[in-house]
């Protein structure tokens, strides 16, 4: 079962509950009790070993995207 973050608007407590995901936007009480919280958004770490290296990024910035398409200065 996905376990999902939330976090409490009154205390700012943080924490996380084992819940079908149909049910994953329904309100969550915190443990302290208060009804304010809030689904935070989680980021998934995904571990293992890629079977290529990644390609080269290009010269003069040409690539695609903000990392690499000249768009951050």
């Amino acid at each position: 079962m996905p376990r999902y973050e939330y976090r409490c608007r009154t205390c700012g407590d943080t924490f996380e509950l084992s819940r079908p995901m149909a049910e994953s936007s329904d309100p969550a009480a915190c443990p302290s009790g208060h009804e304010d919280t809030v689904k935070l958004l989680s980021t998934v770490a995904v571990g293992g070993s890629a079977s290529a290296p990644a390609p080269a990024p290009r010269a003069g910035g040409g690539g695609g995207g903000c990392c690499g398409g000249g768009c951050c200065g």
